[in-house]
């Protein structure tokens, strides 16, 4: 099993860097991209396992950050915000099957029609999905991630959005993910499975604050 990390960054509000990284979501890729040697190969994200999302808090909004090689966290601007990394390790190596544990996974559900429905009923290539279509996806995510769903939350996000390229020139190209955050309890049925979820994540958009799906015990259920 290769290492995991994951860091929880919170911006400082009087910040212009995290403000503009949290209103942005391809700078914000940026940002936690360069918490990473460079030259890593034409997918370098893939690459570190680096995945990400934005969790609100009461004290404002955090970053949550995981990744396959440790980040440095040096590389953040000064007062950027304060920043903690934890080993993962332990966690995942405890997984076991009947394990009773809580999940969130922000994502972004969609259906790709092919080609002849697309046409008959003029849809894009990606129709994102929301209500109890989202579920219904979510819960074919957890079964292939080796989990048996017991209660689940799901909240409509703000989609996260940014723009990709030189501004103004032919290459820029807007970025545009619908996200659906879901919440609930489950139970491991396969560990190894979840494993694999864990460290690759879920859906599209991955680059873009979707996919990362943490989990921990869920406390006075029986393991």
């Amino acid at each position: 099993m290769r290492a995991l990390w994951l860091t929880r960054i919170v911006p400082h509000p009087a910040s212009r860097d995290a403000r503009r990284d949290l209103a942005d979501t391809v700078a914000l890729h940026k940002r936690l991209m360069s918490l990473f040697p460079d030259s890593i190969g034409p997918d370098p994200r893939a690459a570190l396992g680096v995945l990400h999302r934005i969790d609100d808090a009461p004290t404002g909004p955090h970053v949550l950050l995981q990744s396959g090689h440790q980040p440095d966290l040096t590389r953040l601007p000064d007062h950027y915000g304060q920043a903690l990394t934890r080993d993962l390790s332990p966690l995942l190596t405890a997984l076991h099957s009947g394990a009773h544990i809580n999940f969130r996974c922000t994502a972004s559900p969609v259906r790709k029609p092919g080609a002849t429905t697309r046409a008959l009923y003029n849809l894009p290539a990606v129709v994102p999905l929301h209500g109890p279509h989202a579920d219904e996806w979510w819960l074919r995510q957890a079964d292939t991630a080796g989990l048996k769903v017991l209660t689940l939350h799901s909240q409509l996000l703000d989609s996260a959005t940014g723009v990709r390229g030189t501004r103004g020139s032919s290459n820029q190209q807007r970025v545009r993910h619908t996200r659906t955050r879901f919440d609930g309890t489950a139970v491991v049925i396969d560990p190894d499975q979840l494993r694999t979820k864990i460290t690759e994540g879920i859906g599209r958009g991955k680059a873009y604050g979707c996919g990362l799906l943490t989990i921990a015990p869920h406390r006075g259920a029986a393991a």
